[in-house]
C-alpha cells in the first residue's frame, strides 16, 4: 500500500525537470517585471499590461495551466512537493478513517452475532464500502488469480481501485487538483503492476521458464522468434496502457469542461451581451461532462484494477 504513494511521489518528484519547464511555459515568468521598476512609467505602464486579465488565448493556456502539476514549497533534496501530493495524501487519510469506521462497524457486528445477540443495521456508509470490497475480491480477484493467490494480492488491489477513485473523485471539487491527470502519479501505480507481474511470474515459474511461456505452445519454430520478441515488448506495453489509459482519460475530461467554460470568456469580449447565446449551450455542455466524469471516476478505477489484476494473473498462470 505504501508502496504505490512512495513511487508516486518519488516519479513526481524527478519528473521536476519536466513539469517545471512545462509549468512556467502556461503561467509565465509573473517575476520578470521586478527589474524594470526603474524605467519609469512607461516599464510600469508595460509590467501592468503583461498582469492584466488575461485576452484571447491567453484564457485557455491560464485556465490549462491549473491542470498542470506545479511545485508549492521547497525542495527536500532528491524530491519536491507537488500541489498533486497533498491530494494524494488526502485521499490515503481518508481511505484511513473510513474503513477504519468500516472495519470497526464490521467486527462489532461481528461480536455481536457470535454472542447470540442481534447486529444492529449498518449504516449506508458501511453497507456501500464494504460490498464495494465483496464485488472487488469475489468478481475481480478470485476468478481470475483463484482463492489462494487473490487472498495474496487482494490488498493491494483493494488499494489501488480506492486510491484511485478517491483521487478522482477528489478531482471533481472546484479548486482541487486530480492526480491522476498526471502522468507521473498514473506512470507509478502502472509500474507497481509491472513489478507484480515480473516478480509473480518468476516467482511462479522460475526465471527461465517466465520468458519461455511468453510463447503458446505448439508454434512453428520459424515463427517462434518473432513471437517471442512481440510478447517480450507487450510485457512493457501494459504498464505504458495503464498509464496512458489513465492519464489521457482524466486530463481529457477535465481539459473539455474548461474549453468550455473559456470559450464563454473568450467570446464575451467580440459579442458582449450577444455572449449569451455562447454562455447558455456552453454551460450546459460543462455541466453534462462534469456528469459524465462523476461516472468516469468510477469507471476508471475499474478499469485499472481489473486489467492490473488480468496482466498480474496472465503472468502467474500462463496456461489460463
Amino acid at each position: 500500500m505504501a508502496a504505490s504513494v512512495l513511487l508516486t511521489n518519488l516519479i513526481a518528484s524527478l519528473g521536476a525537470s519536466l513539469g517545471g519547464p512545462l509549468a512556467a511555459a502556461f503561467q509565465g515568468d509573473h517575476g520578470a517585471g521586478k527589474g524594470a521598476e526603474a524605467a519609469g512609467q512607461a516599464a510600469a505602464g508595460a509590467e501592468g499590461a503583461a498582469h492584466a486579465a488575461p485576452e484571447g488565448a491567453d484564457i485557455f493556456t491560464t485556465a490549462f495551466a491549473h491542470v498542470i502539476p506545479h511545485r508549492i514549497g521547497p525542495d527536500l533534496g532528491p524530491f519536491s512537493l507537488y500541489n498533486v501530493t497533498l491530494f494524494q495524501i488526502g485521499a490515503v487519510v481518508l481511505m484511513f478513517l473510513l474503513f477504519s469506521h468500516v472495519k470497526s462497524a464490521i467486527v462489532a457486528s461481528n461480536n455481536q452475532l457470535a454472542s447470540g445477540g442481534v447486529p444492529q443495521k449498518q449504516s449506508w456508509l458501511v453497507r456501500v464500502f464494504s460490498g464495494f470490497v465483496m464485488y472487488i475480491r469475489d468478481e475481480m480477484v478470485y476468478p481470475i488469480l483463484g482463492k489462494e493467490d487473490g487472498d495474496k494480492y487482494l490488498g493491494h488491489f483493494l488499494f489501488v481501485f480506492f486510491f484511485i477513485m478517491f483521487m478522482n473523485v477528489g478531482g471533481l471539487i472546484p479548486f482541487s487538483q486530480t492526480p491522476t491527470a498526471s502522468i507521473y502519479c498514473t506512470m507509478a501505480l502502472a509500474l507497481t503492476t509491472f513489478f507484480l507481474m515480473i516478480a509473480g511470474g518468476i516467482q511462479v515459474q522460475g526465471a527461465k521458464n517466465f520468458f519461455l511461456n511468453l510463447v503458446p505452445h505448439g508454434l512453428p519454430k520459424a515463427i517462434w522468434p518473432i513471437m517471442f520478441f512481440v510478447e517480450f515488448v507487450g510485457l512493457f506495453v501494459k504498464p505504458i496502457a495503464l498509464t496512458i489509459r489513465l492519464f489521457a482519460t482524466m486530463l481529457a475530461g477535465h481539459l473539455v469542461v474548461l474549453s468550455f467554460i473559456c470559450l464563454i470568456l473568450y467570446f464575451k469580449k467580440d459579442l458582449g451581451s450577444g455572449a449569451y447565446f455562447v454562455g447558455i449551450p456552453g454551460t450546459a455542455l460543462g455541466v453534462f461532462i462534469m456528469i459524465i466524469e462523476a461516472f468516469v471516476t468510477l469507471l476508471q478505477a475499474y478499469i485499472f484494477t481489473y486489467l492490473s489484476i488480468l496482466f498480474i494473473g496472465m503472468c502467474r498462470h500462463p496456461e489460463h
